[in-house]
């Protein structure tokens, strides 16, 4: 049975370095990631050993205004309506929806904030397992850091059937509000700093242990640019950069992983 509506299903790594990526990746987090699909498509499969959890895809001079950045796809019940309500709710589509055989219908959006991702409806049954809270090398946490929380709230809210069980006070920061979807906790939404750089959504990767990780960015050429740190949960969590200028979040027990 596939993920319900407004589910994040996939997760997606554009890097101008492929190569570059499957190294640094493979000595943080503990991913293998696999050879190109083929020779005129340069996509690589993350396997965290228990499923997939996404892609690294090739940056070109074709795709112009990307850039080094991570990006996930949320799986809904129809493609061409979900884009009709993300554009009525203030959203907008940056590539049409188009039918990958094989794969299934997908369509490149931003959030009435300009903040990308995709939505998805994959062509087979199969639930996806790519956000797993607790999964090793899945992704652990979504996070959308946002100038605009209240709208923010709304247009999710709007376009996926999200809701908001709690909310954690941070002072100044105003609240850091839990995301629910299908029943589970994936994330939260939390307002943008004036002073703060610009937005986005960050993904959080379940690694063995977070000092080793972030050791290893280090040593993988990368920057950590936030902790370790504690974070409620027993769990500590690390913000890092790759080598290639794309920021992702590490997550891991506050005890090692056996």
């Amino acid at each position: 049975m596939r993920n319900p509506h407004g589910f994040p299903i996939w997760y997606e790594l554009l890097t101008p370095d492929p190569d570059g990526a499957r190294g640094f990746y493979e000595a943080v987090i503990g991913w293998t990631v696999g050879a190109p699909m083929s020779d005129a498509m340069d996509y690589r499969l993350i396997d965290t050993g228990e499923g997939e959890v996404g892609g690294i895809a090739r940056l070109t001079p074709e795709m112009p205004g990307a850039k080094p950045g991570w990006l996930f796809y949320i799986g809904v019940d129809d493609v061409d309506a979900a884009v009709t309500r993300i554009e009525q709710a203030g959203g907008a589509v940056h590539e049409p929806p188009q039918t990958i055989a094989g794969v299934g219908g997908l369509a490149l959006v931003v959030d009435p904030q300009g903040i990308p991702f995709y939505v998805m409806r994959g062509e087979m049954d199969e639930a996806s397992h790519a956000w797993q809270a607790n999964g090793p090398g899945k992704c652990g946490w979504n996070e959308l850091t946002t100038p605009d929380q209240a709208r923010a709230l709304a247009f999710y809210a709007e376009v996926f059937g999200w809701a908001y069980p709690d909310r954690m006070p941070m002072g100044d920061m105003g609240d850091y509000v839990f995301v629910e979807a299908g029943g589970e906790t994936i994330g939260a939404i939390m307002q943008r700093p004036a002073d703060a750089p610009p937005g986005g959504w960050q993904f959080y990767f379940r690694a063995a242990e977070i000092d080793a990780a972030a050791a290893a960015v280090v040593a993988s050429g990368g920057t950590v640019d936030m902790g370790p740190m504690d974070v409620p949960g027993d769990e500590r969590i690390i913000v890092a950069t790759d080598p290639h200028g794309a920021q992702f979040g590490v997550v891991a027990g506050a005890r090692a992983t056996p």
